[in-house]
């Protein structure tokens, strides 16, 4: 610590010897100092206040309907993207700050000092945004906040436009796209079901549905068969014993032919009738020249001709049945009805032998189309898959376009993002800047600072040493002896003059600059004034 001392105490007994060297320092820079800050222009700050409502009541009206723009996130991003460069080269000549400009070289200049003196403050808040501009003169500071206004304002309508301009006219263009797409896979639909309609089913059974439909219903139908035989069977075994007793042949024969004009066929009626209703069900949905609609129609045409067909062949059956046995006209009611039960079953059994057939023929046909069914109904189920992709798209599509119209319409809308200028543009009467009191503040400690540096380096130039052993300590060598230096009453005189000066120049320069602060601060207190 006591080293410490010592050096510093040396350091400052140097700096002693070289004090007037600092002095001088001190007022040159200081008188410097103190020119630069009288003469620095005054400048003078335009500005203007604007107001971003963004609660409007339309925003959770048009919910769901509309894309409703994140307006507080859009204004946050235009206030930091605002100073750019394109922008600072339009309020350039908005301002008319390029009119002194002969060079590209002070085009330059000029728009990077205008981007410097430029600055927009925001509180997110309060969604408040200041805009703020200087420059020495107060009418070019006022039309550069008045175009910066401008620019801004402009800015939050045009890109939201533009972005829904830009948003409408893509999808546009897709929707064009998937309208062709959507045209073409309905056409290939359409040539599909054309092509495959004799194997294509309405109920959309695939064909081992079918198939086993068709079995169960070709089971059914000999079951039946089988039953009707035997019914039939035992009314003519039993016909045949009441004719041994009564002997009455004419009666049974009236009946026959009674018998043979009652014809009925259950179960071509009960597909008629199905499909009768998915005709009407399909009507309802699709029109005329709609692929189900017609394989429907061709289907009940084969059907009433099968019909036709099977009732001509039951009756021309039933006249030509045999007699049974020699009933005549005064048989006993027994015999009578017994041969009408014998002719309803004959009729019966020709008819369920025509249906085993007809099922027989349609399961042998079903058979034979197992083999290429499942390349058909790949083929016919990919198709309808690439159709329903293509018209969920193309709805899809279309919704979002009236959503992007509706939102585009929202946007421009009032109230939806109220742009509210608060402050007109407006410039101070009095300068912002330079602040002259602090700045003067600032070159007396700069100065004095810069003197006692200017002190030290001299005494570092020009070393002296005051004590012996920091000599010692400096040579590393042994000191013989020390010669003292005798101070005469001259000497003594003369070092109080010299320190008289000098604490008298250093009090002028520290009075001086007290002067100059005060005077400047009751100058600032009468403009404030």
């Amino acid at each position: 610590m006591d080293l410490l001392i010592a050096q510093l105490l040396s350091i400052a007994k140097s700096m002693w010897k070289h004090r007037w060297t600092g002095v001088a320092v001190a007022w040159v820079a200081g008188a410097i100092g103190a020119v630069v800050v009288l003469i620095l222009p005054d400048r003078y700050e335009a500005s203007a206040r604007i107001y971003v409502d963004t609660q409007s009541i339309l925003k959770p009206l048009m919910s769901g309907v509309a894309v409703t723009p994140n307006v507080e996130q859009q204004v946050m991003m235009l206030s930091r993207t605002l100073i750019s460069r394109p922008n600072v080269e339009k309020l350039v000549r908005m301002a008319d700050l390029d009119l002194k400009n002969q060079s590209k070289a002070q085009q330059e200049a000029t728009i990077d000092t205008v981007t410097k003196n430029l600055s927009i403050q925001s509180t997110a808040r309060d969604n408040l945004y200041t805009l703020t501009y200087r420059d020495t003169d107060q009418d070019s500071a006022k039309r550069a906040v008045q175009a910066f206004v401008s620019i801004f304002l402009d800015s939050s309508v045009g890109s939201s436009r533009k972005d829904t301009a830009t948003a409408t006219t893509f999808i546009n263009e897709q929707i064009k796209t998937y309208e062709a797409k959507l045209e073409e896979a309905e056409s290939r639909l359409k040539e599909f079901r054309l092509r495959n309609i004799q194997t294509m089913s309405g109920d959309g059974k695939d064909s081992a549905a079918r198939l086993s439909e068709m079995s169960t219903q070709l089971d059914r139908a000999r079951l039946e068969y089988r039953e009707a035989v035997n019914a039939r069977d035992a009314a003519r075994q039993q016909l045949e014993g009441e004719r041994s007793r009564s002997g009455s042949n004419g009666t049974v024969q009236s009946v026959l032919q009674e018998s043979a004009t009652a014809v009925s066929t259950p179960e071509i009626d009960a597909r008629l009738d199905a499909q009768n209703r998915n005709l009407d069900a399909l009507l309802q949905r699709y029109t005329e020249q709609h692929p189900d609609i017609i394989s429907t129609r061709k289907l009940i045409k084969d059907l009433e001709a099968q019909k036709r067909k099977e009732v001509q062949e039951l009756r021309k059956q039933a006249m030509n049945a045999p007699t049974v046995g020699g009933v005549g006209g005064n048989g006993s009611m027994a015999a009578q009805e017994m041969a009408r039960l014998l002719a309803n079953a004959e009729v019966q059994v020709a008819s369920l032998r025509a249906r085993v057939d007809e099922y027989s023929s349609r399961y042998a046909q079903a058979m034979a189309a197992v083999k290429t069914a499942p390349q058909l109904e790949a083929e016919g189920a990919q198709l309808n898959r690439d159709y329903a992709i293509h018209k969920k798209n193309y709805e899809d599509l279309v919704s979002r376009r009236e959503s992007a119209n509706i939102s585009g319409e929202l946007d421009v809308a009032s109230g939806v993002a109220d742009f509210r200028l608060i402050d007109p543009p407006r410039v101070s009467p009095k300068p912002v800047a330079p602040n002259r009191l602090l700045l003067l503040a600032g070159v007396m400690a700069a100065s004095i600072l810069l003197g006692l540096f200017a002190a030290f380096a001299a005494s570092q130039l020009r070393p002296v040493f005051h004590d012996v052993n920091e000599l010692r300590a400096k040579v590393d060598l042994p000191i013989l002896g020390v010669v003292t230096r005798l101070v005469s009453d001259g000497d003594r005189r003369r070092q109080r003059v010299d320190l008289l000066r000098f604490a008298a120049a250093s009090a002028s320069f520290v009075a001086l600059f007290a002067i100059g602060l005060a005077v400047m601060a009751i100058l600032i207190n009468r403009q404030v004034g």
